[in-house]
């Protein structure tokens, strides 16, 4: 595992810190090609420098959000805002992690992607690649 993301789960509470640690390990589990890194200061998940899968502390608890997660039709997956494909699950006790969705979210991370790597050069445009 990235050991930016190691210490950055260690530097949370206990039960944030759990929920975290089964976070990256399924992720790393079913996305063993992926690139990861801390960006904007929390771990995220690049597949051909696109990001597609990360999580944070926030206010409400652990955000697992998927970049492209809109187009997954989730219903478990909150979905804010208009502009942007992402949508999220907020966690705030590791025993509410479902593993089969989780792993049912990330086989739809790797197949539905929208481009935010060019979003820049789109100047805020998206454009579907899978």
């Amino acid at each position: 595992m990235n050991s930016d993301i190691i210490s950055y789960n260690q530097n949370l509470e206990v039960e944030d810190e759990k929920i975290a640690n089964i976070l990256s390990e399924e992720i790393y589990k079913h996305l063993p090609e992926a690139e990861n890194k801390i960006w904007h200061a929390h771990p995220v998940w690049f597949l051909n420098g696109n990001p597609i899968v990360g999580y944070s502390k926030q206010k409400r608890g652990i955000r697992l959000m998927f970049w492209s997660g809109k187009s997954f039709d989730e219903s478990q997956l909150n979905v804010e805002g208009e502009k942007f494909q992402d949508a999220s699950i907020f966690y705030n006790d590791w025993n509410e992690i479902n593993k089969d969705d989780l792993e049912r979210w990330l086989e739809k991370s790797i197949n539905i992607q929208w481009d935010y790597k060019n979003i820049v050069k789109r100047k805020g445009v998206l454009e579907r690649l899978k």
